[in-house]
């Protein structure tokens, strides 16, 4: 089979074509090539405990899972693996069951006999798990290592060999070994040099029954480590599919928002043959989120062409921050600022600063900024009413009403189409900034040039393209080619009653437009039946979840697994109820130690499982407190946390 070149390296960023991988056969249900994206999901029960993993499975089948993910730490695990596939299939159940080891390769072994696929982690399957102390791997040392591996993977693709079962090989940032990290750090391509090491190897043994994770908590991470990945497996001429996910992306609305903007980047770039959104939740209810992100992705399929930018230089590996001006508060190094739209408001209301986030001290009777506030409110009209509006909101208005709207309020600012602002006396407004709203199609070179010489504009890029992320990906494209530094606000409209649908639209679409460098702001107009403190909740966790704007504490959480030995719904919900105010920190909730030191080292803090009722508390990756009771996990992390100065009061 010939495979392209994928878009990513041709350039044509602006034109959704999938990535062709090779296939992998995984029991009935092939993955790769021309196969639809598959939805999977993991369950977190106690695998020796046969009936339950068995009826969580059924759920999670039922659900849209089509594979089933069950944890194998040890022999024994594994060995209960083959009476679980016996129960689905005699109950009329045929999906591929996955085992997924860490630490034990004598467990892959036995599983490997009787499961579809084996998922085994590049950094702890033979190196020794990771205590992130500086070693120096010499180059001999080094490679005698690497022969190490060769020595515990052979026999298991053999034996998968045999018995027609597939491997992923599944890379998480949070568990790289010291020898990866003594040589490339805890980079991008540390992550992907740890997964090419035992690529290498299934291509030298003529093992094609191959797929790749490498995953991350932070997205940014994620979606860099797996653009580089297939960079370098094309210069190796690697084609296996993928496996997406954003890991411990947490629960609720932060959690489908972190995985939509990670998972929904890649999707829109054409990459990727498989996901898990993995949520803090129930494990059946991932599937028919992941389904969701992917059916959304895939209606893009077929669009309308958008015209090429031509001879950019631009590196997404890299990802790359646009140059802009500052205008107002909007640009430079300023982070991107909110939009609230409020202009389907049957009126101009006293109460519409709440809506954009903003509270009435009811002694002083003075606006105070919330910690959703947003910058700026776009209204249809004018009111008197203006004039008690917090100074700091910013209130858009439609250029024919801005006069009068200035009259109520100084910090009115007009928002002008394309030919109003070309045909404007501007001399006319006296203000700081002129919000134009403008497509890709309206970028000729004579308006780009009117643009550069206008020291105020602000543009907001809109869109209504089938595939909209692509083209106001080009948009800022076209800006960067041209030289224009103007900032730009994304803007995008929808019409959406259910809360998830918007999350998960809206972060595809939008997340990489911001942590690629080409955005200074998110304006989001539904006209659905949701609230605006709803859509201004999705605007800013887009932008935290791209890591751009920090506007709340980040909990990092786990999905749990049959390795996570307390209830994790719970402790998250603890933790999230004591430091849920300092906004500044991160903080992480992990089942067990697989990847909890790991993920450490990108948040401030840690609450990991280290036994029954026992919890370990880090300081990055430093072990603060060992294995202390779990009654007492949250008074601990609290007084650790203000021995460390970063406590607030509430």
């Amino acid at each position: 089979m010939s495979f392209p070149k994928h878009q990513l390296f041709c350039k044509d960023l602006f034109n959704y074509s999938r990535r062709i991988s090779s296939e992998s056969k995984i029991g009935n249900t092939a993955l790769g090539s021309t196969n639809p994206i598959r939805i999977q999901s993991m369950t977190n029960t106690d695998t020796n405990n046969i009936e339950a993993s068995v009826e969580q499975s059924i759920r999670m089948i039922e659900s849209g899972a089509e594979y089933i993910r069950l944890t194998a730490q040890g022999t024994k695990e594994a060995e209960s693996l083959k009476f679980i596939k016996e129960e689905l299939v005699k109950r009329g159940y045929n999906t591929p069951l996955v085992a997924d080891i860490h630490f034990n390769p004598a467990a892959a072994l036995i599983a490997a006999k009787y499961v579809d696929k084996v998922r085994i982690n590049p950094g702890n399957f033979v190196d020794k798990r990771a205590d992130f102390t500086s070693i120096d791997y010499g180059e001999t040392k080094y490679q005698e290592d690497l022969e190490k591996i060769k020595d515990k993977f052979i026999p298991l693709l053999r034996i998968c060999k045999e018995n027609n079962t597939a491997i992923r090989i599944g890379t998480n940032h949070g568990s790289l070994s010291d020898r990866i990290m003594s040589r490339f750090g805890d980079t991008p391509r540390g992550m992907v040099e740890a997964t090419l090491e035992f690529l290498r190897i299934c291509k030298e043994q003529n093992f094609q029954n191959v797929a790749i994770s490498i995953k991350s908590s932070n997205t940014v991470m994620m979606v860099k480590t797996v653009r580089l990945l297939i960079c370098e497996m094309e210069n190796e001429n690697m084609h296996y599919p993928l496996h997406l996910g954003v890991t411990e992306a947490g629960e609720g609305e932060d959690g489908r928002i972190k995985s939509a903007v990670g998972t929904g980047a890649l999707l829109n770039d054409g990459i990727g043959d498989t996901i898990r959104i993995s949520l803090t939740e129930d494990p059946e209810i991932e599937s028919p989120v992941g389904k969701k992100l992917v059916d959304y992705v895939s209606e893009k399929v077929g669009h309308a062409p958008i015209l090429p930018v031509k001879n950019t230089d631009i590196n997404l590996f890299d990802f790359y921050k646009r140059s802009t001006s500052l205008i107002g508060n909007i640009g430079s190094q300023k982070v991107p600022v909110v939009v609230t739209d409020a202009s389907h408001e049957k009126c101009i209301s006293t109460d519409l600063p709440e809506k954009a986030g903003y509270i009435l001290n009811e002694d002083t009777f003075e606006w105070e900024k919330g910690k959703l506030a947003s910058d700026y409110l776009f209204v249809n009209g004018f009111d008197a009413i203006f004039a008690d509006y917090p100074k700091e909101l910013g209130i858009i208005v439609d250029q024919e009403c801005w006069e009068m709207a200035n009259n109520y309020a100084e910090n009115t600012y007009p928002l002008f189409q394309v030919n109003q602002f070309t045909n404007a006396n501007l001399s006319f407004f006296h203000t700081d900034i002129y919000f134009v709203e403008c497509t890709y199609s309206d970028l000729s070179d004579g308006f780009i040039q009117e643009i550069i010489k206008n020291p105020k504009v602000v543009l907001v890029c809109s869109s209504v393209h089938q595939n909209a992320f692509a083209e106001q990906r080009a948009f800022a494209f076209r800006l960067v080619q041209s030289k224009c530094k103007a900032p730009v606000i994304f803007k995008r409209s929808f019409k959406e009653s259910n809360l998830e649908n918007i999350h998960l639209k809206a972060s595809a679409d939008l997340g990489s437009l911001y942590f690629d460098g080409f955005g200074n702001g998110i304006w989001l107009d539904n006209k659905g039946e949701l609230s605006h403190e709803d859509v201004n909740s999705t605007a800013f966790g887009i932008l935290q979840a791209a890591r751009v704007r920090t506007s709340k504490t980040e909990f990092v959480s786990c999905p749990g697994c049959g390795r996570t030995l307390f209830q994790l719904h719970d402790v998250v919900a603890e933790v999230k109820k004591q430091f849920s105010h300092l906004t500044h920190l991160k903080i992480a909730v992990m089942g067990c130690i697989v990847n909890g030191p790991g993920e450490m080292g990108d948040v401030d803090y840690g609450y990991v499982g280290a036994g029954p009722g026992k919890v370990s508390l880090y300081k990055n990756r430093e072990l603060i407190k060992k294995n202390i009771p779990r009654e007492n996990a949250i008074h601990e992390l609290t007084e650790i946390i203000k021995g460390h100065g970063d406590w607030i009061h509430k």
